[in-house]
């Protein structure tokens, strides 16, 4: 897998999990619903994706996104 689709994977996967806290146990789990967006948003614009760096740190092949 790639850094673009691993990106995509995590984003989905935190998402995901924060509305399902947000339903078992606190509402305030949905701040980091908003934070996973915000960031996602910030990286279309600027190019700068954190966890892109981490995984090619890590060793990952680059895709097309976060050259």
């Amino acid at each position: 897998m790639n850094i673009d689709r691993l990106v995509f994977a995590f984003a989905g996967l935190f998402i995901l999990v924060s509305l399902v806290l947000s339903q078992l146990h606190s509402p305030y789990w949905l701040w980091f619903t908003a934070f996973v967006g915000a960031n996602m948003l910030q990286a279309a614009f600027t190019g700068f994706c954190p966890l892109a760096r981490i995984l090619s740190a890590l060793g990952k092949r680059p895709g097309t996104a976060f050259q």
